[in-house]
């Protein structure tokens, strides 16, 4: 699936050129550690005082509030993705996530139809289940009282097998999955320096080279999205490969995330687990809340286009603009008690932990297909558990548990 739009981390590169000169926002102003490691209290503080405040760590304007969020995220044509600073582009290419307009529309358009809530069940319904059947059936093998990390076991596993099936490559090879893993962490890593002002990373242009080579044989032939997309779709080879590089690190990141997060949440709030394993159903539920909770991706970028005033601050033409969706999510304006975990919350679906707007996220219902299959499946080991060293997530932008370590039996 996509990343939220423009999903690269929000430091060092940016120009702070015509930014106001704010030392602080009520009281100091947070640090990049504070929002890597815990970040709510913080967003807490700067939502209720400065909704969009200028956070010298992030040399950025940082929006917090739900309905400021909404503001920017639905309107591209004042805030942009379409800036020469932007990380993934200068990685993979103009596509689909750093463009806005007609060009945007021209690369977004041939990805829309397959990951429509019909289409992905249909295609990628059977092939999850197999998947995620093979992963757990492993676990099982494993046997009960043994500590097993589901980041390599299964989030990454399975999100990666569905993006290769869905990429026209053999998700069912352990070879093709392992290569897939391998360009896409060096992809992520290549992205996350040149925001930080470092570099293209030669792993970073290696793992694109070979990422086109490979999937230049596979546009010609066979069911996949690339094939549809360079033949009736209209995009050339370059563009089809930019897009699939968009397609391959959000659907691996952002389903790793959810489903890391989902089942963190969900074992760390024992009696909302106790009321899911007794009513299953409850499952996609809690999955939205744990999106709402701690988005896998945490922040978008955006650019201003033009001079302007937003929840109180004056944000001058050309200013980066960081939307904080792990802010809007536990706006108590819209979500009352927002640092509880309930997984009967009856708005949970409002969170915008897939952003808003022309660059909502494309493959969030292959994701949410992936993620509750998954969590079914484990529920159904007894006595699924944290490990005692199990940590919390973290990250400025990519926030999930380094490692989740769980036991059951």
């Amino acid at each position: 699936m996509l990343p939220r739009s423009p999903a690269t981390q929000a430091v060092g590169s940016r120009s702070s050129a015509g930014a106001p000169s704010l030392a602080s926002v009520s009281g100091s102003a947070p640090s990049i550690d504070d929002l890597s490691g815990d970040p709510h209290p913080h967003l807490a503080r700067l939502r209720a005082t400065s909704p969009v405040a200028w956070v010298p760590a992030l040399r950025s304007f940082l929006v917090t509030s739900r309905s400021a969020a909404i503001e920017v995220l639905r309107d591209p044509a004042t805030f942009t993705v379409d800036d020469p600073r932007f990380s993934t582009a200068q990685v993979v290419g103009p596509s689909m996530l750093s463009l806005d307009g007609r060009e945007h529309a021209r690369h977004r358009t041939p990805f829309v139809a397959p990951f429509r809530p019909r289409q992905v069940t249909e295609r990628f319904g059977r092939s999850v289940d197999a998947v995620v059947g093979r992963l757990v059936g492993d676990i099982v093998d494993v046997g009960p009282d043994l500590e097993i990390d589901l980041l390599p076991a299964l989030a990454g596993p399975l999100s990666a097998a569905v993006v290769a099936d869905s990429l026209g490559l053999d998700g069912a090879d352990p070879l093709v999955v392992g290569r897939l893993l391998g360009w896409y962490r060096e992809i992520v890593g290549s992205v996350t320096g040149v925001a930080s002002g470092e570099p293209v990373t030669a792993g970073g242009a290696e793992a694109m080279a070979d990422l086109g080579a490979t999937l230049r044989d596979h546009l010609d032939a066979g069911d996949s999205l690339l094939a549809d997309a360079s033949g009736h779709g209209g995009l050339s080879a370059d563009e089809v490969v930019s897009n699939a590089a968009v397609v391959m690190f959000g659907g691996i990141e952002t389903t790793e995330g959810m489903l890391l997060n989902a089942v963190w949440h969900l074992l760390s709030w024992p009696e909302q687990l106790a009321e899911v394993v007794a009513d299953p159903a409850l499952v996609a539920v809690a999955v939205e809340e744990s999106l709402r909770m701690e988005p896998a991706a945490a922040v978008v970028d955006r650019y201003a286009t033009r001079d302007l005033e937003l929840g109180g601050a004056s944000i001058p033409a050309g200013a980066p603009v960081t939307v904080s969706l792990a802010g809007a999510n536990r706006d108590p304006a819209e979500f009352a008690d927002p640092d509880r975990f309930d997984v009967r919350r009856p708005n949970a679906r409002r969170h915008l932990a897939f952003a808003s707007g022309p660059h909502v996220c494309v493959g969030m219902d292959l994701a949410r297909l992936e993620v509750v299959t998954a969590v079914r499946a484990l529920l159904a080991l007894p006595d699924l558990r944290l490990s005692t060293d199990a940590p919390a997530p973290t990250g400025l932008v990519f926030r999930k548990p380094a490692r989740l370590p769980v036991r059951w039996g």
